[in-house]
Formats: C-alpha cells, sequence, structure tokens
C-alpha cells in the first residue's frame, strides 16, 4: 500500500499528471479522475481555510421548508441541517470556549460561534453558513484540479484531439429544502454536472436538452473511441446528441430508484418527465406527483388533485414500462417501517 502526504484532491491531481506525462505517446488514452473531497465532511486544502469568510452565502428560498403537501418521507429523513448537521464532526467544532485554540484554522470562527450560542432558526443559519463555505472551498480545488490538467492538455498539444468529460455521480443539497447530501428523486438531487469538451464536434455553449443519465456514459465512452458497444447495457451512447443530432427515439422519461436506508430516507421509484415527477413511496404506500412547470421548487403534490388524474394513470403506465424494462420486481407495497422520527436524536 502507497502512502502519500497532502491534500487529497491534490495528490489525485499530481499522479494523474504523472501517468499522462509517463504515458506512451504513441497509443490512444483514456484517463479518469475522481475526486472524493467534496463529500462530507467537507474538509477544504489549507489554503483556502480564510476564503470566504468575509462573504455571506446567500440561502435558497427553501432552506425553511415546512414540507407541507407533500408526502410523510419528506419530513422525517434525516438530513436537516438543523437538526442532523453535526457540530464536531461536520461542522469542526471542537469541545467548550476554554477548549478552542484561537491560532487553529477555525478556532476564530469557533470562539466566535460559543460567545453566540446561537439557536434555533439562527443555529441553521449559521450551520449553513459554515457548510457552504467548507463546501465551496473543497470545490474551488477541484477546480483547480481541472485548471492544471487541462492546462498540461494545451502545453502537450493535446488540448485540440482530446475530450473532456466534467461530471459527478449525482446531484446534491446545498440547503434546498433544509437539506445536505443526496437521495432523492427531486430536482436537486436528480439533476447531475455534466460538461464536455469536444473540440470539432461539441458546438461551444451549446446546452442539449435531452435527458441523458449516467448510464449512458459507458456506450458513449465505447462509440467516441469507436468501440463496439456491448449488448445488455441499460444506457446508449449519446454521441449524437453531442452532434447536435438527438434521434427521434431519445428517451423521454427517466427512471429512478432509491432503496439504501441512508439518512432515514424512505426507498421509493418514480419516473421524471419533461414536465412531471410521480414517485412511489413503496414502504409507506404514498405516492406524489410534481408539476414542474407551475412548481419547479416542488413544494406542492397534486397526486391527489382530480384535474391531475388522466396524468397520473400515463405516468403510471410509463413508470411500469421502465420497471418491467430494467427488470427491476420491487414490490409495489411493504409493511411500513418504523419511523425514522421515533430514533432521531433531538439535538446535536
Amino acid at each position: 500500500m502507497e502512502s502519500h502526504n497532502g491534500y487529497a484532491t491534490d495528490i489525485i491531481t499530481d499522479l494523474s499528471l504523472e501517468w499522462l506525462k509517463k504515458r506512451d505517446i504513441s497509443k490512444p488514452f483514456m484517463l479518469m479522475v475522481q475526486h472524493k473531497a467534496p463529500h462530507r465532511n467537507w474538509v477544504p486544502p489549507q489554503r483556502y481555510y480564510r476564503w470566504l469568510d468575509d462573504v455571506e452565502v446567500p440561502e435558497p428560498d427553501t432552506l425553511f421548508d415546512d414540507y407541507a403537501n407533500r408526502a410523510s418521507p419528506a419530513r422525517l429523513q434525516k438530513m436537516s441541517i438543523g437538526a442532523d448537521m453535526i457540530l464536531k464532526g461536520d461542522l469542526k467544532i471542537e469541545g467548550p470556549e476554554t477548549k478552542i485554540d484561537p491560532n487553529s484554522a477555525y478556532g476564530p470562527r469557533n470562539l466566535d460561534f460559543r460567545r453566540r450560542n446561537p439557536q434555533g432558526p439562527d443555529l441553521t443559519r449559521w450551520k449553513y453558513q459554515q457548510y457552504m463555505k467548507d463546501y465551496l472551498r473543497c470545490v474551488k480545488a477541484v477546480d483547480d484540479s481541472v485548471g492544471r490538467l487541462t492546462q498540461y492538455l494545451t502545453a502537450a498539444g493535446l488540448d485540440s484531439n482530446t475530450v473532456v468529460i466534467y461530471a459527478s455521480d449525482q446531484g446534491f443539497y446545498n440547503g434546498e429544502h433544509g437539506w445536505f447530501d443526496k437521495r432523492w428523486i427531486y430536482e436537486e438531487s436528480l439533476h447531475m454536472p455534466l460538461i464536455v469538451r469536444w473540440p470539432g464536434v461539441v458546438k461551444a455553449g451549446s446546452r442539449p436538452t435531452a435527458m441523458v443519465q449516467n448510464i449512458d456514459y459507458a456506450p458513449t465512452f465505447v462509440e467516441i473511441a469507436g468501440g463496439r458497444t456491448p449488448e445488455g447495457l441499460h444506457g446508449r451512447s449519446f454521441v449524437p446528441v453531442l452532434r447536435g443530432r438527438t434521434p427521434a427515439d431519445w428517451r423521454k422519461s427517466l427512471y429512478y430508484h432509491y432503496y439504501d436506508p441512508g439518512h432515514g430516507v424512505a426507498k421509493h421509484y418514480g419516473i421524471r418527465t419533461e414536465r412531471y415527477t410521480l414517485v412511489h413511496f413503496y414502504t409507506s404506500d404514498e405516492w406524489e406527483l410534481f408539476d414542474l412547470e407551475k412548481d419547479p421548487k416542488q413544494l406542492r403534490s397534486v397526486y391527489a388533485d382530480p384535474t391531475y388524474a388522466t396524468t397520473v394513470g400515463e405516468l403510471k403506465v410509463e413508470l411500469e414500462r421502465l420497471r418491467t424494462h430494467f427488470k427491476d420486481d420491487t414490490a409495489s407495497t411493504q409493511a411500513p417501517r418504523e419511523s425514522p422520527m421515533t430514533k432521531r436524536k433531538k439535538t446535536r
């Protein structure tokens, strides 16, 4: 096992550049550079400890969401900034005021916190600010990495003949609905970053509207490399989309299924179309429907609204088609589990 000293994002970048410089230049290459740092508990590099200290990050409109007009899982989760973000582990608050080193990285901030002792909404707002600043500091280090790698490609004369793809494994909550983390079918976690630079193929500044998923990455990479896509993959190549020629039979809906118990988020599956999100929380047999045209922040389920009855019926047919397509035979209903609220810690 190798050990490396330094900040993880920088080390990963150093190793990636080392590999690029030592590769066999007579052969084409593919390199995947996968970063971990923009992840709980959001530890930034020392060079950015003070970055954003004098900035107030704008709060999302839904930071204090009351989860009204929706199924019960939204209010029973355990990923709330106010209730579930841990002072010591997530926000680096170490001990009482007398134990805080004023010269440490977070010392001045932590002393101020202990002396002010915010409570209720003020505490949630304080947590949000510190969470977002550390999150953005981690992301800034990833920006540095991207810059170093693209600078190398330019210096090596490879920038005009290399496809660069920037992506993530999921979206994330930056305070929307009062949350951190991911997991839900809702917009903030369903949407994922995907930026492609392919000189001579992808038009700079273009933004295709076709629905692309991470299951499409593998066949896309194979086609870019000139290979033959193996049978049995769930996704399909979106190279035609990148070329500005989206196929007429391209998907019009996405299937999503979350089944991990993390953060008290109820198991659910559903579909997202251009206009609607239909979701089924099958452990409690609750449904939600959101009209994204009228309610883009998904604050009011219209599943029980009679005017949407036809839409619900059509979406359920499409949902079952996709479940059959992906061979997902999870039972449509299961016995309701114990409410996460019975186990939830009231203070952190």
